[in-house]
Formats: C-alpha cells, sequence, structure tokens
C-alpha cells in the first residue's frame, strides 16, 4: 500500500469518528424525539391532602393502661406522665393503688389532662398553680394543691376516709 492510500484511509477514518460524534452529540443536547408508546405522566393525587385534627387523645392510652393501670384519657399536652425523679418539679400522686408515685411533667404556661386514678390520698405540687378534680360515687371535688408541697386529698382529706379517683389535673404558671 502507498503512502498515499493509507492517508486517504487515516482521513476516511477520521471523519467517519468525527461524524459519529456530531451526531452524538447532536442526539444529546436535543433529544430524541419521544417514542410513541411512552405515556404523558398522570396525576396521582386527585385532591389535597386531609386536614390533621387533633382529638387531644392520650397517645398511646391503651399501653399506659395496660403497664400502670393508669387511665389517660385527654390532655392539651402540657401534662404528661413521667417517670418519677427527684428535684426536677414534677407533680406527684400518691395512691393506695400502686407502691410507687405516679408522677408528671407539666410544660408551657397552663395545662389540663383529665385521666382515672383511683384511691389517690395526696398530690405534691410544683412550681404551676395546680388543681386536682377527684370523685367519690356521684360527688366531685376540687382541690388547689399547695406549691412544691404535698396537699392532702381524697380519704386523707375525707371525714369517712372514703376512695377517691382522680379525674383531672390543671395547671397555670
Amino acid at each position: 500500500m502507498t503512502l498515499r492510500k493509507r492517508r486517504n484511509r487515516l482521513a476516511g477514518r477520521i471523519l467517519g469518528a468525527a461524524a459519529a460524534g456530531a451526531l452524538a452529540m447532536l442526539a444529546v443536547t436535543t433529544g430524541l424525539p419521544e417514542s410513541s408508546t411512552q405515556e404523558s405522566p398522570e396525576l396521582v393525587v386527585d385532591e389535597a391532602p386531609g386536614y390533621a385534627v387533633e382529638d387531644f387523645n392520650y397517645p398511646f392510652a391503651d399501653e399506659i393502661l395496660a403497664e400502670k393501670s393508669i387511665v389517660l384519657k385527654r390532655g392539651d399536652g402540657h401534662i404528661t406522665l413521667a417517670d418519677c425523679a427527684v428535684g426536677t418539679g414534677q407533680i406527684e400522686i400518691s395512691t393506695r393503688s400502686s407502691e410507687d408515685n405516679i408522677c408528671f411533667d407539666t410544660v408551657g404556661d397552663e395545662g389540663w389532662l383529665t385521666l382515672e386514678i383511683p384511691a389517690v390520698y395526696s398530690v405534691k405540687g410544683n412550681d404551676y398553680a395546680t388543681t386536682v378534680d377527684l370523685t367519690v360515687g356521684t360527688e366531685e371535688k376540687t382541690v388547689e394543691v399547695r406549691k412544691n408541697a404535698w396537699t392532702p386529698v381524697g380519704e386523707s382529706a375525707d371525714p369517712e376516709g372514703r376512695d377517691h379517683m382522680l379525674v383531672e389535673i390543671r395547671t397555670v404558671k
């Protein structure tokens, strides 16, 4: 093969590679035509999402009832059941139905919690102004709890020594 034929052959290869590269670049920058089998995207959601509605039910109340025999009904989230810890400013409840005190953390400016704790005889307040509602039979009693001190309630404050059920705690800072 002569030198001239080799040059022509090399030039043909270079031109072919350049043409293939140009076509590839053109396809990438302008995109390929859409296939007729490709479907257009469809709307996934037909309507707007629903609203979140707070029902104030106490979360995991069934589990707490099974584990601790405490009925926690509803609240605003500012009074929550907690493990008792000394010096934490918790509200503490003493009851004959539990060997240990039952404690509640309080946050925010005010709070409320409806619950059922039987045989309550004393409540220790914290820095909040706290009131508790108790029932005995068909009677309902409201007691103001002393700040950072134990307040006798229920059977310890009842002349007849009857069992009282704690049904609500309310706090105001």
